[in-house]
């Protein structure tokens, strides 16, 4: 994260970079310089989970009660100096930095297969050096902190961007995180997570002045230092061959410095030294070796200029253009959004490039003439592809979108056009499976939000074409109110980080491919009116979902399954707008059916909250997965009843005799499946409250590990509910409604001694409406399908669902 070697140069070479300070004192002084301003700090919430996170467990699925008043003991020390907190959440995975995730959850999947193996070996839960965070945190802190009455925002693009943005623009008293970019913004003080002191409220400033100072560098140099040396956008390979020249050219090597941090001082003293001579009279082309890289190079450094900044490096020319070799930038006017944006065209291209001036912008725009559609159309350097990208030009945000080329086909994509909007949309086409997915540019949706996002973004081009129901979308989206529901409808494209799954235990599928159908009927209630015009064909979205055995080389191409719901299913303008009582029961009816549970709406409306959510969450696991047993459900429910009972310091108090392994898959799995249920709940219009589902309220790792233990030694129900006969009869009804239901779908809940004589570890059952995963295909044809399944463009249709 952020940029290469920056973070461990600072702390051993530049140590006085890092300065001690007292946020309650920096509060108190910022007030008293602006009487009027309550003082804020934005909050990198990705970078603080692991710092929040603080229950001594978490193997087992998550301490949930415990980790919810770790947070209100946060927000309250806070609160109690005057401080105001802004939380800011990643919303989704920019494409330049696909890569580096990818890079990532690959890591994080080796260090998993490590902890399992441990659990194996020893029992017990490895040490905080190899922790791994639980599944589903990032997603339920924000609900979390939404509960505690914190304003939770979740970004449009990488949230560093807007959390230095927002950080600048409102004279906040500083960013709270761990992640060197912020180094790099020229932006508001940056404060260390890691370092935080919470009773004390002292933490380590990290100065950006005085890193400049140390290496002989104005600010506006940092972003070309931190591409120079790679971060999320510039891959670290790119400039080491220039880096290790820097390096042998410099004259004042430090003996007691490690390489990173001579090579560090050794860029810098070339950028102080050579590039400074020739600023303003050459391009950086004609100073670095940029080659084939000098677009998304010029993409790194102006990644890092925030609304109204501008780059020295940029070689300028009069009227807001800036030439870099037949390649321009231009600097948008709208005060707004006054980010340089690379925008026009490769050197080997012989198309001839218009200036078309803008009567607004007073500054000309590079544009190109389109032969066929008789109009000019700006244009963009892909350097991957090698080719330019039509860019759609929005009056209003004086800004240009990129329009979509696949770089693969090293062509243009197919354009067509509109009824409506009456302009050129481009079909976003997949060159394996020529998949057509019809896209559309929406004018309507505009930037709202008094948070700055950036630059506006005023044309997109969506899945969704009605701009009013976008417009919702990307509301609760960014409020932190719902959960991959604007991904879907705008990009089309999801993921799902690392999960605490066994890649050995074959008996026990990846919670991807076990509520991927419910995803699937999640994409045919949001997607509906998005078929092609000339079928009733779906688009395909695109999920990035890590499971054992997906390498991620390319995403899976999942279609919408098509569901039967009582009533039919209304479109979403009626669903998430229409407040009449026939309407909020359809929401739930749809909620249930994309569970397939329809035909229990009855017994599930019965089972009080929030044992509700947990029930339907139950049925359905059982259902998919045979190799759950009547052991399992006996924790999972026992677990549950006895939640409610416990104190934090109970739960906190809690041991364990030992670690089973396949306990803390189940654990993780049953997270995942609340995550689930939040995307689902979004999606059909909030028919449940958002508590419901909130793991502090229906499940502890801890108490259900302790709960699994004990069934599995055969201990009698009465045991695991801790003698409590009122939980008796709630336990009684709740098994009675799950094994009803799992009985409609001809899944008979046996107990482990019988299914160990009957069962061979696979998993999936026959059912005309459920789909379930079918236990004998897989790419192979042989062996357990979900271990490998479709990692990279592999196409999913419902009747891949079913057994054959």
């Amino acid at each position: 994260m952020g940029v290469r070697g920056l973070q461990g140069f600072v702390r051993s070479t530049c140590p006085h970079v890092c300065t001690v300070v007292n946020l309650k004192e920096m509060a108190e002084h910022h007030l008293s310089r602006h009487p009027d301003c309550t003082p804020t700090i934005v909050v990198d919430a990705m970078c603080c989970l692991r710092y929040w996170y603080t229950p001594e467990s978490w193997i087992c699925g998550g301490q949930w009660r415990e980790y919810f008043a770790a947070l209100q003991d946060f927000v309250k020390t806070f609160e109690s100096v005057g401080i105001k907190l802004i939380f800011f959440f990643d919303g989704m995975v920019e494409q330049n930095k696909r890569d580096e995730w990818i890079k990532r959850r690959l890591k994080n999947n080796r260090e998993i297969s490590k902890i399992f193996h441990y659990i194996k070996s020893h029992r017990e839960q490895p040490g905080r050096n190899m922790f791994f965070i639980p599944s589903g945190l990032a997603i339920f802190t924000r609900f979390a902190l939404k509960a505690l009455g914190q304003e939770t925002l979740c970004s449009l693009q990488e949230a560093d961007y807007e959390v230095a943005s927002y950080g600048l623009q409102h004279n906040c008293l500083g960013i709270l995180g761990e992640d060197t970019d912020y180094l790099i913004y020229d932006t508001c003080p940056y404060f260390s997570i890691s370092e935080l002191c919470l009773e004390s409220l002292d933490t380590v400033m990290l100065c950006r002045e005085k890193l400049c100072e140390s290496l002989g560098l104005h600010v506006a140099d940092l972003p070309l230092l931190a591409c120079l040396l790679g971060n999320d956008i510039i891959p670290e390979g790119m400039f080491e061959s220039f880096r290790y020249k820097c390096l042998s050219s410099y004259t004042s090597l430090k003996e007691n410095f490690d390489k990173k941090g001579n090579i560090i001082l050794a860029v810098s003293d070339y950028i102080s030294k050579v590039l400074h001579l020739h600023q303003g009279e050459k391009k950086l082309e004609e100073m670095l070796p940029l080659g084939p890289n000098k677009a998304l190079f010029y993409k790194g450094v102006a990644s890092y200029l925030l609304p109204g900044q501008k780059s020295p490096w940029f070689f300028q020319k009069p009227k807001g253009v800036t030439v870099l070799d037949k390649q321009e930038i231009f600097t948008s006017p709208d005060p707004e959004s006054k980010r340089e944006v690379p925008i026009c065209t490769e050197p080997e291209s012989n198309q001839e490039v218009l200036m078309c001036a803008d009567p607004d912008s007073k500054g000309k725009v590079p544009m190109c003439a389109d032969p066929e559609s008789k109009q000019e159309v700006p244009m963009c350097a892909d350097p991957e592809s090698k080719q330019e990208v039509p860019m759609c030009a929005d009056p209003e945000s004086k800004q240009e979108v990129p329009m979509y080329i696949d770089p693969e086909p090293k062509q243009e994509v197919p354009i067509c056009t509109h009824p409506e909007i009456n302009q050129k949309l481009p079909i976003a086409t997949d060159p394996e499976f020529n998949l057509e997915t019809p896209m559309c540019v929406h004018p309507e949706v505009i930037q709202e939000d008094t948070i700055n996002m950036g630059p506006e973004i005023k044309d997109q081009v969506t899945m969704v074409s009605d701009p009013e129901i976008l417009k919702i979308a990307r509301t609760h989206h960014v409020h932190a109110e719902s959960y991959l529901v604007y991904n879907i409808m705008s990009s089309g494209e999801i993921e799902c980080s690392n999960t605490l799954e066994d890649e050995l235990d074959q008996a026990l599928p990846s919670q991807a491919f076990i509520y991927r159908p419910v995803r699937q009927r999640v994409y045919s209630v949001l997607l509906r009116g998005c078929q092609d015009g000339t079928s009733a064909t779906y688009p395909v979205v695109k999920e990035w979902f890590v499971y054992p055995g997906n390498p991620l080389r390319h995403p899976d191409l999942v279609r919408p399954l098509q569901m039967t719901v009582p009533g039919g299913t209304p479109s979403l303008k009626i669903l998430w707008l229409n407040e009449e009582p026939a309407v909020q029961a359809q929401r739930l009816d749809i909620l249930l059916s994309c569970f397939n549970l329809s035909s229990s709406r009855e017994e599930l409306q019965a089972v009080d909250s929030p044992l509700r959510a947990l029930c339907c969450l139950l049925i359905y696991l059982f259902v998919q997965v045979d190799t759950l047993c009547l052991e399992d459900l006996h924790a999972f429910i026992a677990q549950a009843l006895c939640l409610q009972g416990k104190s934090t310091a109970q739960l906190i108090n809690l041991k364990l005799e030992y670690i089973n392994s396949r306990a803390v898959q189940l654990g993780s799995l049953l997270v995942r499946g609340l995550t689930t249920l939040a995307l689902v709940n979004s999606a059909c219009g909030f028919p449940w409250e958002t508590n419901e589902f909130m793991p502090w309220n229906v499940f502890d790792g801890k108490l259900f590990h302790q709960k699994y233990l004990q069934s599995e030694k055969g201990y009698a129900v009465e045991v695991l509910l801790e003698q409590n006969r009122s939980w008796l009869t709630k336990f009684h009804n709740l098994k009675a409604v799950v094994c009803k239901a799992c009985m409609k779908e001809n899944r008979r809940i046996m107990g482990r001694t019988h299914w160990n004589s009957h069962h061979t570890g696979r998993w999936g059952r026959q059912s005309s409406g459920s789909h379930r995963t079918s236990s004998a295909y897989s790419r192979s044809g042989q062996g357990q399908p979900w271990r490998d399944q479709g990692p990279g463009n592999r196409q999913y249709e419902h009747d891949q669902w079913k057994r054959y």
